[in-house]
């Protein structure tokens, strides 16, 4: 899912006034840009408390990245079809929540949408779309329902052979999740970890006041059309508008149906605000699959959790609970 915070979400606070007291950091981090921000009484705290939250990032990229041959995701793709793989409980467990969004979702989010075969290609050099029955193929092993987890023995199984799952929609947000608890352990009041628009804040701002997001359309960027407070709570902004193609007048986003091998058509940005990153990344993606009226429908139907969807007319929907401020 290509991600571009600063186009949708613009982070609004007194940085300039009570620098004295809050600490930031950018850098690249599981392929993507993080920002990370802390309050505490000087820089050296400071630093130390950011290099913990990398260090934190930086474990938990070697346990579920699937490029990295020795971590434990690689070890179980690798044994698809073959053998039941033991994983540590914290892989486990993330499995275990990601197949009960799969389940949420109907489907529109699934981690085994690393075994669909790459046949859309969003870099201007496809000339036709792809037929009905290779569309098919291309997803044939994928299907969170062929995942086998044995809690008991602590082992995650991949019925098909050549079946693959990935956290390329939920990593980062897990990331931010297990940075801020780290963090909060240890003893900071207030920040912010920013993965690449899974933003994930705790505490307020020196000044008192709620961390603020400015939330902004993408086709009229320049122009925010409303406030929002974060406090303690995770926002997952995700655009959908720069890698498409367009066959017979319909414009097709890289984000794809794991369900049917179709991309998504019909939106450009989906902003889901809940309390943890993790599920937040997840809804996001699910909502670019399952479009606005059934996206809106589940998300007013679940706690603690809103959404603004923009459609590619420019057109602003919001879940019933979302409260925005004007702008001025």
């Amino acid at each position: 899912m290509t991600k571009n915070f600063m186009l949708f979400v613009t982070l609004l606070s007194s940085i300039a006034i009570f620098s004295q007291q809050i600490h930031r950091k950018t850098l690249k981090l599981m392929g993507s840009r993080f920002d990370i921000t802390v309050v505490t009484n000087d820089t050296l705290e400071g630093s130390n408390y950011i290099n913990l939250a990398i260090a934190e990032i930086s474990r938990i990229e070697k346990i579920i990245s699937s490029w990295d041959e020795n971590s434990q995701t690689s070890e179980i793709n690798r044994n698809a079809g073959i053998k039941p793989v033991k994983v540590d409980k914290e892989l486990f467990d993330l499995i275990e929540r990601a197949i009960a969004i799969s389940k949420l979702t109907d489907g529109a989010f699934d981690i085994t949408y690393a075994s669909m075969d790459k046949i859309w290609k969003f870099d201007g050099s496809m000339t036709e779309m792809p037929s009905a029955a290779i569309i098919k193929a291309s997803v044939s092993k994928v299907g969170y329902q062929n995942i086998v987890l044995n809690k008991e023995d602590g082992t995650v199984f991949l019925k098909l052979k050549g079946m693959k799952i990935g956290f390329g929609a939920i990593g980062k947000g897990y990331a931010a999740d297990k940075a801020k608890s780290l963090l909060i352990s240890k003893g900071v009041i207030a920040g912010i970890i920013n993965a690449s628009g899974d933003m994930n804040t705790w505490g307020k701002q020196p000044n008192g006041q709620d961390w603020t997001i400015a939330i902004t359309n993408p086709l009229n960027k320049n122009n925010a059309f409303g406030l929002l407070p974060i406090t303690n709570g995770a926002v997952v902004t995700s655009g959908n508008y720069e890698k498409y193609v367009t066959f017979n007048n319909i414009q097709y986003t890289h984000i794809i149906d794991p369900r049917t091998g179709y991309p998504s058509s019909g939106l450009i940005s989906v902003s889901v605000f809940a309390p943890k990153a993790e599920l937040a990344d997840a809804l996001a993606t699910s909502i670019f699959v399952m479009g606005t009226e059934v996206g809106l429908n589940m998300i007013n139907q679940l706690p603690n959790i809103e959404c603004i969807i923009i459609d590619n007319k420019g057109n602003i929907h919001t879940s019933n609970k979302i409260n925005i401020k004007n702008y001025d």
